[in-house]
């Protein structure tokens, strides 16, 4: 239980010193670059707490560092030359005079906590004493390098939609965006049921469920799909897109594109 408080406790600090910059800044959306550096501060911190760094452990951390890191670099590469993000934008506006302690609360404590619910297999394995590889560790890894690529190649193709000037005001549906609506979604919540898998090989690994069961429901019913999808809802090409596209697993369109 030792490892998880100072997890916890070093993410709570780490969200601080980002809610400060944020205020120093006046953008909340930096917060979305805090969340892959995070799971790099959690997987660090515990392997340093851990008395095996058995190689599962050392496995799962670097895995953590590649995504959690390009991950960061990537939305803060996206967000650079843009005002700040319209969901903080709106709470901004929303919470009037409560809004600096709201955001402190309801953004970077709330994310700090979720994040190391997320985190827990990763806490896990890096405590763990050493055991044999086994068919959980090759079959996490395909499921992991799956979800990482999926995410990459969708974010790779939507920022370069994005910074091509014909296309402003458009919806990218192209390229893995024809095959599911959220291919970078998919992908994160893929990366960890692969992690979570490697952690299976683990007596009792399964146990850290929680962590991949809370991303996918964060990003299919919370912050994820559904705040996205209300940012284009009533756009008629968005939703001619819906109609055609799988919202979160890929496959084929559902019809020819009228594009």
């Amino acid at each position: 239980m030792k490892i998880y408080l100072i997890c916890l406790g070093a993410i709570l600090f780490f969200e601080t010193f980002w809610f400060l910059l944020a205020w120093a800044r006046g953008r909340n959306d930096v917060a979305d670059v805090a969340w892959g550096f995070g799971f790099v501060v959690v997987a660090g911190v515990s392997l340093a707490m851990g008395d095996a760094n058995a190689p599962r452990g050392l496995l799962v951390s670097a895995l953590v560092l590649v995504w959690g890191a390009r991950l960061a670099l990537h939305i803060h590469a996206r967000n650079a030359k843009r005002g700040e993000d319209p969901r903080y934008r709106q709470w901004r506006e929303a919470w009037g005079r409560w809004f600096l302690l709201r955001s402190f609360f309801q953004i970077y404590v709330l994310q700090g906590t979720l994040l190391v619910i997320v985190a827990i297999p990763i806490i896990f394995v890096n405590g763990a004493a050493e055991t044999p590889w086994t068919l959980f560790d090759g079959v996490g890894l395909l499921v992991w390098f799956t979800g990482f690529l999926f995410e990459t190649i969708g974010d790779w193709q939507l920022l370069k939609f994005m910074r091509n000037p014909a296309n402003k005001g458009k919806l990218m549906t192209t390229g893995l965006w024809s095959t599911t609506r959220h291919p970078n979604y998919f992908g994160e919540v893929t990366l960890w049921w692969g992690v979570w898998l490697i952690v299976c090989a683990i007596p009792n690994g399964w146990i850290t469920l929680v962590g991949p069961l809370t991303i996918t429901f964060l990003i299919l019913k919370v912050s994820g799909i559904p705040m996205l999808e209300q940012h284009y809802a009533g756009r008629a090409d968005f939703e001619a897109y819906k109609r055609r596209t799988s919202v979160f697993l890929p496959l084929p369109p559902r019809e020819r594109s009228e594009s």
